[in-house]
């Protein structure tokens, strides 16, 4: 009897469980890697460009602060002040111009979804793993 007590209150909260994660909001960080996976790389890059297109100033070919503004409604982000949207361009203005250039659109897309890194940095591990064991330890 206790056995079946247990196994129900692991169902609940099981059932709980997933009933919270699918309450919690989807983010961008956790969509990315899906759309990777499905669409692999160029796939990938190519949803990414049109994504730049669509944020993007069309005269200056940019993504600026006016084109963000614009935008931000479109993408559920109309609530967000002004200081908050700069500081979202800020976090991938590598050159310091005030918008993002599509390459820097698109590398802090794959900034902000780290997941999408582990297979490649895994990758690097085993490398140099195997080439200092090869340095170090072959004679």
């Amino acid at each position: 009897m206790a056995s079946q007590q247990r196994r129900q209150m692991q169902q609940q909260q099981e059932q709980q469980a997933a009933a919270a994660a699918a309450a919690a909001p989807v983010g961008f960080e956790d969509y990315l890697p899906v759309m990777a996976e499905r669409l692999g790389e160029e796939g990938l890059m190519r949803e990414l460009a049109s994504g730049f297109r669509l944020l993007m100033d069309p005269a200056r070919g940019l993504i600026t602060f006016d084109s963000l503004r614009r935008s931000a409604p479109l993408l559920g982000l109309g609530a967000m002040s002004d200081n908050d949207l700069r500081g979202m361009l800020a976090e991938g203005d590598f050159d310091g111009d005030g918008a993002l250039s599509e390459m820097e659109f698109c590398a802090l897309m794959l900034r902000l979804s780290p997941e999408l890194m582990d297979g490649p940095r895994r990758w690097l591990d085993d490398a140099v793993s195997q080439a200092s064991h090869f340095l170090f330890f072959a004679s």
